[in-house]
């Protein structure tokens, strides 16, 4: 408990951190390198030991606590970093098909707002080499943006709920015949020349956003539009998919005799569909860039090329 009472909480600061430590205890690894293979190797023997230490630890605090109240180890999994702590130690209480079946609906609201939807068919392999099959549906596969929207979204919740896949089968609707996807490589088609690898920078000022509210914000050198319809954030590059010009202070609008949240551009007063992939309403082929936002260790993200260091709303 603090001086006053309450509970410590951990703040985006110490999310990040923590997320970032495997990175920094391999660098120390590597700079132990410097006094030989010797000195190596009992760097590595040591954080082994230390691992297998807590490891142990951790075991028996999950063993008393699911004992005297079961329902704690739904509440436990539901934190980030003792989630990736259970799953290092092999002690996550909840098999891989419901990690990556929760993780799924993480991000399914996200995907329904570009027109489409994930399915997890099954889970197939042995432990430590296992083979996840998803199908896609909707329409967001014929708008080549929304496509990188849900496969960085979908890719992104099944590495982290299961980090000991192997590869994803993405089973096409239509023919049902299978097309098997490394899990490292998921999102290669879109890392080509036109989309640079993307990464995912935390920008807390989205939860400033008052429901119907637009802002621009400056995020790994790309200026972006974000605005919140209801309880969700929608973002997309400040660019119009019309006239090319900045959306700088564009605002909400409902279309008449519907409740569908459209954005109309100040310059040539085209209306695109912000909750729908940034599709224009006014019948012409140009459309919105989106940008994913999706909640990363308790903190909205956005996924944009570029170092999260360089991250700032």
């Amino acid at each position: 408990m603090g001086p006053s009472g309450s509970t410590l909480v951990d703040g985006p600061e110490d999310d990040a951190r923590w997320r970032t430590a495997g990175d920094r205890i391999e660098a120390l690894l590597d700079a132990s390198a410097a006094g030989g293979a010797a000195a190596r190797e009992r760097a590595e023997q040591l954080v082994r030991e230390i691992t297998d230490l807590y490891g142990a630890g951790l075991e028996r605090l999950m063993r008393l606590a699911v004992r005297g109240a079961p329902e704690v180890a739904d509440e436990l999994v539901a934190d980030d970093l003792v989630a990736s702590l259970l799953l290092v130690h092999g002690l996550h209480p909840h098999p891989v098909e419901r990690r990556i079946a929760d993780a799924l609906d993480t991000v399914r609201p996200y995907l329904g707002s570009h027109g489409g939807d994930v399915h997890l068919l099954d889970v197939v392999g042995d432990p430590g080499d296992h083979t996840v099959r998803l199908q896609f549906s909707g329409s967001c596969k014929s708008c080549p943006s929304s496509a990188v929207t849900l496969e960085l979204a979908v890719e992104d919740a099944v590495r982290a709920a299961a980090p000991e896949i192997t590869s994803i089968e993405v089973v096409a609707q239509e023919s049902n015949t299978a097309t098997v996807i490394p899990a490292d490589s998921l999102l290669s088609r879109v890392h080509g020349a036109r989309h640079a690898p993307a990464a995912w920078h935390p920008v807390p000022a989205l939860a400033e956003l008052a429901p119907g509210e637009v802002g621009g914000f400056r995020v790994a050198q790309t200026t972006v539009l974000a605005c919140r319809v209801g309880d969700d954030v929608y973002a997309y590059r400040d660019r119009c998919g019309s006239c090319g010009e900045s959306l700088a202070g564009a605002v909400l609008h409902r279309r008449m005799a519907s409740t569908d949240v459209v954005l109309r551009c100040p310059r040539c007063h085209a209306h695109f569909d912000v909750v729908h992939a940034g599709a224009s309403i006014d019948g012409t082929t140009g459309r919105l860039d989106p940008v994913p936002v999706l909640v990363r260790d308790g903190v909205l993200s956005m996924a944009l090329p570029g170092s999260p260091a360089e991250s700032v709303a």
